[in-house]
């Protein structure tokens, strides 16, 4: 029996677009879909091992964080917004979105976002160093995983707009199934 809806994965460095876009695919898509922010499912559920303050993050504790999510993707017709995904397991997403976004514009939207400078140093590395992408493309077969540009108005509407037809597509081929 076919799920409800996608499992979608949204991924990417901090700052590059990933709750905007979840969130637009979310109001737009043709098939229900729940935005889950891992991050904030993270703090809200006590889903951490302790608190770093030096790098105002949250240290996850895995296991707990999959025992949470698994149901959830269970019923299908979810987003997952998270800046890493590798910790997902293998049969869980349908699509795997990476956002990339130019180091300076990525610097830029951090600042705005009162980081540290370690942690806008380590995020800027880690885009420019292909880290979420790499990650992506180890964890989960090559045709699930696209790699769209996230910088402008633009690029969020464009990339809303492929990820409808992607899941128009999904529909299409479950049905067939």
């Amino acid at each position: 029996m076919p799920s409800k809806g996608p499992v979608i994965v949204i991924t990417g460095t901090p700052g590059t677009g990933k709750s905007t876009h979840a969130q637009m695919l979310a109001q737009e898509s043709p098939v229900p879909l729940k935005h889950i922010n891992v991050g904030d499912l993270v703090k809200e559920r006590n889903l951490y091992e302790e608190y770093d303050a030096e790098w105002e993050s949250y240290t996850v504790d895995e296991d707990k964080l999959l025992d949470e999510l698994e149901v959830i993707v269970a019923e299908g017709g979810v987003i997952l917004d998270w800046h890493t995904c590798e910790i997902f397991p293998e049969r869980w997403p349908d699509l795997v979105v990476v956002l990339r976004c130019n180091h300076t514009k990525l610097w830029e939207r951090l600042e705005k976002r009162n980081y540290p400078l370690k942690k806008i140093q380590e995020n800027n590395e880690a885009e420019i160093m292909d880290v979420v992408i790499t990650e992506a493309r180890d964890s989960y077969p090559e045709e699930i995983v696209v790699e769209l540009k996230s910088e402008s108005t633009e690029d969020l509407e464009s990339n809303v707009a492929r990820m409808i037809e992607w899941i128009n597509q999904w529909q299409k081929n479950q049905t067939e199934e």
